[in-house]
């Protein structure tokens, strides 16, 4: 089964089936900075694909073969919204999925194309990319194919959000010295709250990317997630157990959860036992409501405070 590569058990979104639609190249019309799969010419399509009956075939086969999986997520070696057969696809998916979930990662370049967008309207779940709000930013860090219109793209995007009914994620990763300031986050939220999506996922480079880049700190990603007002936002680091440890009083962790929702595993991170204890307490209290978005748990102020 070329195109799947077996599940993984994603904390985000729970236990997921992996289905890549450019399995023998990198094929993607980006070549951005912190690419895993190293440096690549970008291209506009998928060479060779395989037809939506092999894939879905493959797919069949894998879902009697792993228990219990929970989504099926569409990728690539590069950018699934560049496979020609998308709609059928999802077509073919969305017949076979069973109680698993849908789920596609895309760079969001395409989103212009209504062709592409209708193709997207049935699946559960989009995780869309979204490095910077600004032109020069995002080619500096993303490094789009000759001729790429970033305001047409961002506008397909909005488009796209406006109309989409089911579950919207958006995934921010920073560089350093690239989209690392206040300005950059503040644009982006403007964005992102036209967008209404479900979470932001704000994470940084901790793999070998494809150029000479560096990440940022989980304290520096903190307080830039702190700009970002619009969504609950989930602060994806490696190294968040390194984190200096907070001593919180009651008003100071509920004028902190005012400011945006916590994810769990940054109350981990951020709260040391004390403040664990007093958070219960709120939670007991109902001043602190838990709440449920995709696979995680966010802590966050009741509305009507």
């Amino acid at each position: 089964m070329k195109h799947i590569f077996g599940p993984v058990n994603s904390r985000r979104f729970g236990l997921s089936l992996g289905v890549d639609l450019s399995p023998q190249e990198k094929c993607c019309n980006f070549d951005c900075l912190y690419c895993e799969l190293g440096g690549a010419k970008p291209k506009q399509e998928i060479s060779n694909p395989s037809p939506p009956k092999t894939i879905a075939a493959e797919i069949e086969m894998a879902l009697k073969r792993f228990e219990n999986i929970e989504v099926i997520t569409l990728t690539a070696n590069g950018e699934p919204t560049l496979y020609p057969y998308l709609k059928e696809l999802i077509e073919k998916i969305e017949k076979i999925k069973k109680g698993s979930k849908s789920l596609i990662l895309t760079n969001a370049s395409t989103l212009w194309k209504e062709s592409v967008r209708d193709s997207l309207y049935s699946i559960d779940m989009v995780k869309l990319s979204l490095d910077a709000a600004r032109a020069k930013s995002f080619k500096k860090i993303d490094r789009p194919i000759k001729g790429f219109d970033f305001e047409k793209a961002l506008e397909g995007v909005k488009i796209f959000a406006k109309n989409y009914q089911k579950e919207l994620y958006i995934e921010v990763l920073v560089v350093e010295g690239v989209n690392d300031t206040p300005e950059e986050f503040e644009a982006l939220n403007e964005i992102i709250k036209e967008l209404s999506p479900l979470r932001v996922d704000v994470g940084t480079v901790d793999r070998p990317p494809a150029y000479k880049i560096n990440g940022v700190d989980y304290q520096k990603l903190l307080k830039l997630s702190e700009l970002i007002e619009a969504a609950p936002v989930s602060i994806v680091h490696r190294k968040k157990e390194r984190a200096r440890k907070l001593s919180l009083d009651y008003s100071e962790i509920l004028r902190m959860l005012k400011r945006r929702p916590l994810e769990s595993e940054d109350i981990e991170a951020l709260f040391d036992r004390n403040s664990k204890e007093k958070l219960k307490k709120l939670i007991n209290r109902g001043e602190i409501i838990q709440k449920r978005v995709g696979n995680l748990i966010f802590y966050g102020l009741r509305i009507d405070k």
